[in-house]
């Protein structure tokens, strides 16, 4: 696990952090991973983990799915070639 310093943090804060934490039976320390956790599950970095073929597929769902007519095949698929 890592360790967070945080300097300079306001008294004001610092005692809202502490009635917060007071409130949900946590200590600071909790509550400011608490927080923590909450605010960037919520984040945009999240997208940043969903692949773009499932970002595509979701900008466009609303408009509905293309039926595509395949052609078909007139010839047997290649064999695989080794190039090693």
């Amino acid at each position: 696990m890592a360790t967070l310093t945080i300097r300079n943090l306001e008294d004001e804060l610092k005692s809202r952090l502490r009635i917060r934490a007071a409130r949900h039976d946590h200590s600071m320390e909790e509550e400011a991973r608490s927080i923590l956790r909450k605010a960037l599950s919520d984040s945009e970095d999240l997208e940043q983990t969903i692949g773009i073929g499932t970002r595509i597929r979701s900008r466009f769902e609303d408009i509905g799915g293309v039926e595509l007519e395949l052609p078909q095949r007139t010839e047997m698929p290649r064999a695989f070639e080794n190039l090693e």
